[in-house]
């Protein structure tokens, strides 16, 4: 699958197959985040993989928007250190990565955003994160058990051509 195909074809799958991930593909996923790029190339991330379907259970009763964590297979755990004013989009990058070569080798995954809400102490102190560290956010991870389809809003909506408001009609 070429770049285009897996950013034009992702979506976000919330109904898992029981199918175990293998080891493989789940490192992968997380070399493919590694590999992101960041603000002063300060790699501010971290990962918690969390395979453990009890620790999955508490992340779904902890995340009112996360239930199916209880069911995917696997829930990376996406953190950050605060090392610069950009480490946010640094981690999200990283985590568009990890998705995106997930969804490569035929698996699925949701995000679900943490930082910032009441959400993220408690899945914190389940899984030891350290006060340092910020969790950004949550991602499921399985074989899916769905077939999502969403449109987008056409892109001449979206794009501005050297001043905001200056639009023209795009030959695609």
């Amino acid at each position: 699958m070429d770049v285009m195909e897996a950013i034009k074809t992702r979506r976000s799958i919330r109904r898992y197959k029981s199918t175990p991930v293998e080891d493989e593909k789940v490192v992968q996923c997380l070399d493919a985040a590694r590999w992101a790029p960041s603000a002063m190339n300060s790699q501010p991330w971290e990962f918690i993989v969390v395979k453990d379907p009890d620790l999955r259970k508490r992340l779904a009763e902890i995340h009112r928007y996360g239930r199916h964590m209880a069911q995917s297979p696997v829930v990376v755990v996406v953190l950050a250190k605060p090392v610069s004013r950009y480490w946010h989009g640094d981690a999200a990058v990283a985590t568009q990565n990890l998705m995106l070569a997930a969804h490569s080798l035929g698996l699925g995954t949701c995000w679900m955003g943490v930082i910032d809400t009441e959400f993220e102490e408690p899945i914190k102190k389940l899984l030891g994160v350290p006060g340092d560290l910020r969790v950004l956010c949550t991602v499921s991870l399985g074989y899916p058990d769905e077939s999502p389809s969403r449109t987008r809003i056409p892109l001449e909506e979206k794009v501005h051509w050297e001043k905001y408001g200056s639009k023209k009609k795009l030959g695609l």
